[in-house]
């Protein structure tokens, strides 16, 4: 039996943890998941400096995964850091990863998609290195180190090959920022030379913005790889691509442990109203399982999600008219019929 932490988090992540939970629960898959608190409700409840109080970390530092549901962040000087950076950081997880890929029957704003996001997550604007110099300067530092920039240009790469796809995109803005990105995009090209059958195309992150809302197929079957900040704003783009951040599932990769979580926030106004689309957070799950060797009970939740979606048994966000634990029970009753055929 593998154990798992599960931080429950705040608004509308306890009642999305544990729908997950349930459905891997149904599976059968043989894996202990520890509740666990983490965020701004546990923090505003209790005296400390971090949002993730001891007791979590310990359950952390004892299982091979967590998983993380929505967290809320607060704002201002001297507040914490989040929890997802937090545990990055600590966790060394250097590689976020979003896959964005177009469901059956889902609104499709600008046709189907499907490429993978993946980003370096404990560097860049992300360092948490501010300063201020005078009563009217405030300064960010935005920390890039070759080290860093060839591990993440190796996962792509290595993502790439796994899904016997050509293309990895470095996106950069190396003509204004021409140290820091010049040195990642560096980087990037000394990883490029032991892949020769892959290739590299470089992009300006503007204009992959703009790429993405005027022709996003180009980038379908490709690895789209940049730094911390600028892949946190573009997977938020291409998340509208396929109808809602409600579908985006995420995952955060070391060398010897993994975190998974939806990539969306913690929906305060909606908590408790049983109305907000469980798939990231069920495809978060499912990936972890992966992750964990149980493939077959994996597999069984991304076949009833795929077809639970396509029957339209959604939620509001994908214009169904389901809530939050009816498209659960379809799920779990998908699962339960065994629900397993191969991808």
């Amino acid at each position: 039996m593998q154990e798992v932490a599960v931080i429950l988090g705040d608004g509308v992540g306890p009642e999305l943890v544990k729908a997950m939970m349930r459905i891997v629960t149904a599976t059968g898959a043989p894996v202990n998941m520890i509740p666990c608190h983490a965020g701004s409700d546990w923090y505003e409840s209790h005296a400390g400096t971090s949002l993730i109080p001891d007791e979590t970390w310990d359950v952390i530092n004892s299982t091979q995964a967590c998983f993380k549901g929505p967290t809320t962040t607060p704002g201002g000087p001297g507040s914490p850091r989040s929890v997802a950076v937090t545990i990055r950081q600590e966790k060394d997880l250097f590689a976020n990863v979003r896959p964005i890929r177009t469901f059956p029957n889902t609104p499709r704003p600008l046709g189907d998609v499907d490429f993978v996001c993946v980003r370096e997550a404990t560097e860049g604007m992300y360092a948490g290195s501010e300063v201020q110099l005078s009563g009217d300067m405030y300064v960010a530092l935005r920390k890039i180190t070759k080290s860093a920039s060839r591990r993440i240009a190796h996962f792509a790469f290595s993502e790439a090959y796994k899904r016997s796809w050509t293309t990895v995109v470095a996106i950069h803005k190396s003509n204004i920022l021409k140290q820091t990105d010049g040195a990642f995009l560096q980087a990037v090209r000394e990883i490029k030379s032991e892949f020769s059958n892959i290739g590299l195309w470089e992009y300006h992150v503007d204009n992959v913005a703009q790429q993405l809302v005027k022709n996003p197929q180009i980038f379908n079957k490709s690895i789209l790889l940049s730094t911390n900040l600028f892949m946190d704003i573009l997977s938020e783009e291409c998340a509208a691509l396929v109808g809602s951040i409600g579908m985006i599932y995420s995952a955060n990769f070391g060398d010897t442990y993994a975190m998974f979580e939806p990539a969306h926030g913690s929906a305060p106004k909606y908590q408790n109203l049983d109305k907000v689309n469980p798939t990231a957070t069920v495809l978060a799950g499912a990936w972890m399982l992966d992750y964990l060797g149980l493939k077959r009970e994996s597999a069984m939740i991304f076949n009833a999600l795929q077809e639970t979606v396509a029957e339209g048994k959604t939620t509001y966000d994908l214009g169904g008219a389901l809530k939050t634990s009816q498209v659960t029970d379809c799920l779990i009753e998908k699962v339960e019929g065994g629900f397993d055929r191969a991808p």
